[in-house]
């Protein structure tokens, strides 16, 4: 609150033209006790220490009464008179006598009027500025209080702390008719509520007035003096506070002297003790400053530093004053939603086609919700309510006014005025293509609470008509003659929260009861006509939506308010703030219309259970489908706070068995529209709380709940057989579902509660088996069902459950079979939890996978991951097998070797061998199946790699052989020195130089044929030149032998390969040579050199290969001089 230093001006001025001084004798000017008075009955409202309590005089309760309804300037002016005993008396009960407005307007939360009593509740709550005011209070820091007509002052000591000194803060407060109308304050404090100091100084008049010294307006004690004592009074407040009020008394006293000056063409002078005047608006003191500038700063912070819980905060705030009928509920919220409209990122977000966030999102619809409740009090005034419409109406124009549901445009029809009462309903808010944050409290201003029938349900509580025996769709009253409200949903359970917001809680309590009594009977009579029509329906085998609008999710939430109001009055839960305390207990008679027996608590949550369990559509766009999804979750962690009796499962019951029968009205019917909310969330509440006490009927829900039309390729009909899978999102479909992921998992959390809760049951397994088969089209949704299982059936503290292992297996099985085609970056983790799964259940499952591997698996995954399992030993001693069972495990994990072989050879050929190890046959049937492959199908690596795994094995023959099928793929260019094919090349011609000269004869013509590179063949041929061929065994023992030839082939042949490689490999390397790369140039002649020299005319051969590259690229003049200088 911005606290003004400079005193507010007088509100009235203040003349007494009948009192002259002769009716003024013998008055003294001197004040009174404020509980004093000549009436005697001093103290008689605020309850001092006496222990004795004398009857209240007539004039105290005379004086109250008009001290809370009366403006004073009203009283002077119907009294020509007025004693002074009774001024005072006036003045004294025109001071708020209650703190619970005090707590209000000075704390964010509510507090509470034996607040002094409790100790406070963590050290958020003592600083806030009613129990800072509190704690100032009781250690005596209040002092010099003075009340002088309607105006109180004093001085509050802030005490002295380690970092700031002792603060004394002059306060003053202004009030009237029980109100306070303005503070001020010299702590400079900013803020939208009362200081401490302030709180300080009210609360020591509310329950210390006999210690407040009263006085009756200054005005009244200046006429009480003469000539002589007023300028002796004037003269002495200068003198006091000459440096203060000296120019403002001489200019006063200049324009009073002058006489065309404006002050004495005024009859009177302002008094600002004197009261308020006929005029004035009685309402508590707000900084609307301060409002605005706390909720522009909130605005600007983006949702950071719990701005959005500061805005919360405000929000309850309003709805604190309006449940107090304080008329600063509306001005408060008037404020915050000017700041609202103006924050720039409205504009912003508008521009750039974003969307606001979910929070800020969240705030716009309780402001929107607030106006409803504002707009439709049931007391307010037909201008007000003009007044409000305009300017709802001004905010619904502005282009960035967000709407309702997100981004997306609501076509439904004006389903609020298309009432009895709004039939003439407004027409400008149709006319715009969306329905804005304000559209429905714009609506409701069409409506009114002068309806006859309405009016007796709200307040009378015997309001029946037991001779009433209309039993159409719209009467009046049921059979037993209990009064129903029939109106559109949403807009009866507005008229509810209106009333429970404007602090009416029996009224709201006797609408919501006939609401409920109302869709009960409404529910009854459309289960009678499905019942009556269901043979027809389900032929046809579709059904229409009942309900374009949903009551959970629904922007007004009619189904939380009737829970909420409901759910007060059955707990007996009140605000101890409120002055109305146990006010629930106040409502017996409301009982009588609740069934016998039956509880405020029991019909709150049956009243969920119709909300939740009422088929609807999917409403369009993101923000107003996760609406829907948060709000069914809040509604259920609702519920769960509830403890469940007898009773209460017997509405459970009562109302599952309608969610199964009730056709297109229930969400769990035979049939549902395919575009309907889904029932996953809301079954799995129900399951188990039903399953301890119905089990059959448990899972009737749970699997009734299971499906997901909207993800057939077809609409759902009678043909119970598997439906087709098809992707997440249909193509086709408008609007997405943008929640449909949130909505799948939820199908997956009610699948893996019924197979929690069936362990041990083989048939109720199998038949949630089934519903998972049938419904569930995400693989990784149906993998973690498995996984879940999986664990289930084999929990530490009990034997494996076999039927829940199959389940699991049966359901990694369809995981594979659906991601067999396509990718899923979980494939790999799957295939191993899939075999780890088969060989809990057994030798015989593992068998089964293996034997039907090609619809399961690729080839590679059969090979490298489940047969490599299968026949580990790991596996065998898990499974404890014998010969002749681990003999039949291999020769199937063989047989599947061998065919994914012949499958994919570049993939599996070196598993299919490495399996195949310890069978002859199967071994040489693999070996085949490499060479038939190698020409066509693998590459040189993959021959590369196979042809060592042979020499390791000990064929070294093999080995050689599919080495020199893959020399017939490689090509190795002359720059390609770091290939990684290298050392293959390298250790292929060392496999064929351990084998012969005819071995070694036979792989270099390959050799030279796929290789290019100079360096490589130079290392190749260097190395051929240390042993003798076929002398060096392959564990490197040297005997005596004849190396080869030079001159000779096949060494020859590979010498002047080599040489033609280097001479090549020179003139490519010189046509982009660069002078950095001239000694790196150098030195690769080097080694050409030395290659040359191994030749016996190499000498001559390279001396001619310098003269030429000096002549051909003497151009290169720096080169060729280094060539020179290294080479002659």
């Amino acid at each position: 609150m911005a606290e003004r230093v400079q005193q507010p001006p007088a509100k009235r001025l203040c003349c007494r033209p009948g009192y002259g001084t002769a009716c003024r004798q013998g008055q003294r000017p001197g004040g009174t006790v404020c509980g004093g008075g000549a009436s005697g009955a001093s103290g008689s409202g605020q309850g001092g220490p006496s222990r004795t309590h004398s009857p209240e005089s007539l004039l105290d309760i005379a004086a109250r009464r008009v001290a809370e309804k009366w403006p004073f300037q009203r009283v002077e002016e119907r009294f020509e008179r007025i004693p002074e005993p009774v001024q005072r008396r006036i003045v004294y009960w025109s001071f708020p006598r209650s703190e619970r407005e005090i707590c209000m307007y000075s704390s964010f939360n509510t507090g509470a009027e034996e607040s002094a009593a409790t100790a406070a509740e963590g050290s958020d709550e003592t600083r806030l500025p009613f129990r800072r005011g509190i704690a100032l209070l009781e250690s005596g820091c209040v002092d010099n209080v003075l009340q002088v007509g309607f105006h109180l002052s004093g001085t509050v000591t802030e005490p002295a702390t380690p970092s700031e000194p002792e603060v004394v803060c002059s306060v003053a407060i202004s009030f009237d008719r029980c109100k306070i109308t303005s503070v001020t304050c010299g702590c400079g404090n900013k803020d939208i509520f009362y200081c401490a100091h302030v709180v300080a100084l009210s609360l020591y008049r509310v329950r210390r007035p006999e210690q407040v010294k009263l006085h009756l307006p200054i005005s009244e004690t200046l006429f009480q003096m003469n000539r002589d004592q007023l300028q002796k009074f004037v003269q002495y407040l200068i003198t006091v506070h000459h440096t203060e009020v000296l120019p403002t008394a001489q200019k006063l006293a200049d324009e009073i002297l002058s006489q065309n000056s404006e002050i004495n063409q005024v009859h009177g002078a302002p008094d600002p003790t004197a009261g308020a005047s006929v005029d004035d608006e009685n309402c508590w003191h707000l900084d609307e400053e301060q409002v605005q500038e706390q909720v522009k700063l909130f605005l600007s912070q983006g949702g950071y530093h719990g701005s959005g819980k500061q805005l919360n905060l405000l929000f309850s705030k309003v709805r604190e004053m309006l449940k107090m009928r304080d008329s600063n509920g509306a001005r408060m919220l008037t404020l915050i939603t000017e700041q609202f409209m103006a924050d720039p990122r409205l504009a912003l977000w508008r521009q750039q086609g974003t969307t606001m966030t979910d929070k800020y999102r969240q705030l716009w619809d309780e402001l929107g919700a607030l106006w409803m409740c504002i707009v439709l009090n049931p007391h307010c005034k037909a201008e007000q309510k003009a007044a409000w419409l305009r300017q709802l109406k001004k905010w619904n124009g502005v282009d960035v006014c967000p709407w309702e549901d997100g981004n997306h445009g609501n076509e439904l029809p004006n389903l609020t005025n298309a009432l009895p009462q709004g039939a003439h309903g407004n027409q400008d808010s149709g006319t715009r293509p969306h329905r804005t944050v304000f559209t429905r409290a714009i609506e409701a201003c069409d409506l009114h609470w002068q309806d006859s029938h309405l009016q007796h349900i709200i307040s009378d509580d015997l309001y029946t008509n037991y001779c009433y025996h209309d039993n159409t769709e719209n009467s009046l009253f049921d059979s037993r003659g209990w009064p129903l409200w029939h109106e559109h949903v949403p807009t009866a359970c507005a008229r509810v929260d209106a009333l429970r917001s404007h602090g009416y809680p029996r009224e709201a309590l006797r609408l919501a009861i006939a609401i409920v009594n109302t869709l009960r009977r409404q529910q009854q009579k459309q289960l009678e006509l499905f019942r009556n029509h269901k043979k027809d329906l389900l032929h046809k085998g579709m059904t229409s939506i009942t309900n374009l609008e949903g009551w959970v999710g629904h922007p007004l939430d009619p189904i939380g308010t009737l829970f909420s109001t409901l759910m007060e009055t059955g707990r007996s839960s009140f605000n101890p703030c409120t002055e109305v305390g146990d006010y629930l207990h106040l409502f017996p008679s409301a009982r009588r219309f609740l069934e016998e027996g039956e509880s405020y608590l029991a019909l709150a949550v049956e009243t969920a259970l119709m909300g939740l369990g009422q088929q609807r559509i999917m409403p369009d766009g993101l923000y107003a489908q996760e609406k829907v999804c948060r709000n069914e979750e809040h509604l259920i962690a609702k519920l769960q706070e509830v403890e469940l009796d007898d009773s209460l499962i017997k509405i459970f019951r009562k109302q599952a068995v309608f969610l199964l029968e009730g056709g297109p009205y229930s969400g769990l019917g035979e049939i549902i529209y395919r575009e309907s909310v889904p029932m996953h969330t809301f079954a799995k509440y129900l399951f188990t709380s039903l399953l301890p006490h119905d089990a059959e009927l448990a899972y009737k829900i749970a699997l009734r709940a299971m499906r997901l039309p909207v993800l057939e390729s077809t609409a759902p009909s009678g043909d119970m057989s598997r439906p087709h899978h098809i992707v997440s999102v249909v193509p086709n479909r408008y609007p997405r579902w943008f929640t449909l992921s949130h909505i799948e998992s939820q199908q997956c959390e009610l699948a893996s509660t019924m197979l929690t809760a069936a362990k041990g049951d083989a048939r109720k397994l199998e038949t949630v088996l089934e519903s998972i088969q049938k419904n569930i089209h995400s693989s990784s949704h149906i993998f973690k069902l498995a996984q879940d299982a999986f664990k289930i059936a084999t929990l530490m503290d009990s034997l494996p459950d076999i039927t829940l292992l199959k389940v699991s297996l049966e359901l990694g099985l369809q995981v594979m079979r659906m991601t067999l085609s396509t990718l899923n970056w979980r494939r790999r983790e799957m295939v191993r939890w899939l075999v780890t799964c088969a060989t809990e259940v057994g030798v015989y499952a593992l068998d089964s996978i293996m034997q039907s591997w090609f619809t399961l698996f690729t080839p590679t995954e059969a090979t490298s991951i489940v047969a490599t399992t299968v026949m580990s030993n790991s596996t065998i001693v898990r499974l404890h097998l014998d010969c002749h069972q681990q003999e039949n495990l291999a020769n199937s994990a063989r047989t599947l070797a061998l065919q994914c072989a012949m499958k994919d050879p570049q993939n599996c050929a070196l598993s299919a061998l490495t399996l195949c190890e310890k069978d002859h046959i199967a071994f040489e049937t693999a070996y085949q199946i490499v060479l038939d492959a190698a020409t066509t199908g693998m590459s040189y690596t993959q021959l590369f790699t196979i042809a060592r795994y042979m020499e390791h094995r000990g064929y070294p023959m093999r080995a050689y052989k599919l080495a020199t099928l893959a020399m017939a793929h490689l090509n190795l260019s002359y720059n390609q020195d770091t290939h990684p094919a290298i050392n293959d090349v390298l250790w292929a011609c060392a496999l064929s130089h351990s084998l012969g000269k005819n071995e070694l004869a036979a792989i270099i013509p390959l050799v030279v044929k796929s290789v290019k590179c100079a360096t490589v063949l130079s290392d190749i041929l260097r190395r051929c030149t240390l042993t003798t061929p076929g002398m060096v065994a392959l564990h490197s023992r040297r005997n005596s032998g004849k190396l080869m030839s030079l001159d000779k082939a096949p060494l020859r042949q590979l010498l002047d390969a080599t040489i033609g490689a280097y001479i090549n490999t020179t003139h490519s390397r010189l046509t982009h040579i660069s002078p950095r790369h001239y000694s790196e140039f150098i030195e690769f002649l080097s080694k050409a050199r030395e290659t040359f020299l191994m030749a016996h005319d190499g000498h001559i051969q390279f001396t001619q290969f310098i003269d030429n590259l000096k002549q051909i690229y003497k151009g290169k003049k720096k080169l060729m001089m280094l060539v020179r200088e290294r080479f002659g």
